[in-house]
């Protein structure tokens, strides 16, 4: 969030459509539109579990390896597993190439993502392993830590973890005064405010919400819903994909 030092793009220009003023956003979309989303679960066959989840240009690759007997020993809980996240930006994921070394913002974004998903994973049921939960973010252009979260979780329901419910993700900014939903990149870059949020939407729980900037009480209240429309619709998505997976594995198996 904030500039980036170069001439502000128009984020936010005023269409007429139907004899109403519209605000239409950078990439075209209405403040409360997604973008277009593509979720494939079981795209690695070395894991346990994977998932592959696109936020239009974002794509993020998660991997999931456990439960395992935790190494070194003495790290092991003996009443439930221990969760390991590790959040990465591949090198070539944006414009100016990164370092591969972790940064102290994945460092930030690993601890946040385990936080949510112990929230979620039954680990009491795997005493003394670990389930170690690996996110790539390949490309990024806004959103990679809720995409993030949205494909790790699904990676974890691929490994036939047991968790009480799945776990979506989704940006809401303020941009040019107005709330949107699931910025981009160059909105993200421009916005008044930035404000990533994951649900168990089942268990109607909020498990992860981080503010960037400023937003008043009212904003904030309709920020928090929007982000939850949102969150339902990816929620979806999401059930959609294993199901599609399972489908596809009881017919190969079946004939």
């Amino acid at each position: 969030m904030g500039g980036t030092g170069a001439e502000k793009p128009v984020l936010i220009r005023w269409e007429e459509r139907e004899g109403v003023k519209t605000p239409v956003r950078i990439d075209g979309r209405l403040p409360e539109q997604l973008r277009p989303i593509r979720i494939e679960v079981g795209v690695l066959g070395n894991a346990d579990g994977s998932a592959l989840v696109e936020y239009g240009a974002t794509r993020v690759l998660a991997a999931v390896y456990g439960p395992r007997e935790a190494v070194p020993r003495h790290v092991a809980l003996p009443d439930r597993a221990i969760i390991r996240c590790r959040y990465h930006m591949a090198p070539f994921s944006t414009e100016e190439r990164k370092t591969p070394a972790p940064t102290r913002r994945e460092v930030e974004l690993s601890k946040v993502i385990r936080e949510a998903l112990e929230s979620v994973v039954l680990t009491e049921m795997y005493p003394r392993t670990s389930i170690d939960v690996y996110m790539e973010v390949l490309q990024s252009d806004g959103g990679t830590r809720t995409a993030a979260i949205t494909a790790a979780s699904l990676a974890l329901a691929d490994a036939g973890i047991a968790m009480r419910d799945l776990v979506a993700g989704v940006a809401v900014g303020k941009v040019d005064g107005i709330l949107v939903l699931d910025i981009n990149e160059v909105e993200d870059n421009y916005a008044e405010a930035d404000m990533p949020v994951a649900m168990a939407p089942s268990l109607d729980k909020v498990l992860l919400l981080q503010l960037n900037g400023v937003l008043s009480h009212d904003e904030f209240i309709k920020a928090l819903e929007l982000a939850r429309k949102g969150i339902l619709e990816i929620y979806k998505l999401q059930k959609e994909a294993l199901r599609k997976k399972y489908v596809e594995v009881e017919t190969s198996v079946t004939g």
